[in-house]
């Protein structure tokens, strides 16, 4: 719809992969949350046997970089398919 109403083959192509990069990074971010409070749980629930709740820093960034590459990567072909449709059949199939 957005290249019937004017939009270019970039600006389509480009907004297919934005949304991916975005929410597989969201993907992440909630993964890294959940991971770290039920992590800090049971580090706390176990403190009595020598656990200790550390934090990888450097791992949670990588996650989350790989993340955002995996959305990227998985965007691709949806949005050559994208730019390359026809924007009237794009119409009559909505």
């Amino acid at each position: 719809m957005i290249r019937a109403i004017g939009g270019t083959r970039g600006q389509v192509g480009g907004m297919v992969l934005w949304e991916s990069v975005i929410i597989a990074a969201m993907g992440g971010v909630l993964g890294i949350v959940l991971g770290l409070v039920f992590g800090w749980l049971v580090t706390k629930a176990l403190e009595s046997e020598g656990l200790v709740f550390v934090v990888p820093k450097a791992t949670l960034v990588a996650v989350l970089i790989a993340a955002a590459v995996a959305g990227l990567l998985a965007a691709i072909l949806p949005a050559r398919r994208a730019t390359r449709l026809n924007p009237l059949d794009a119409l009559q199939y909505e």
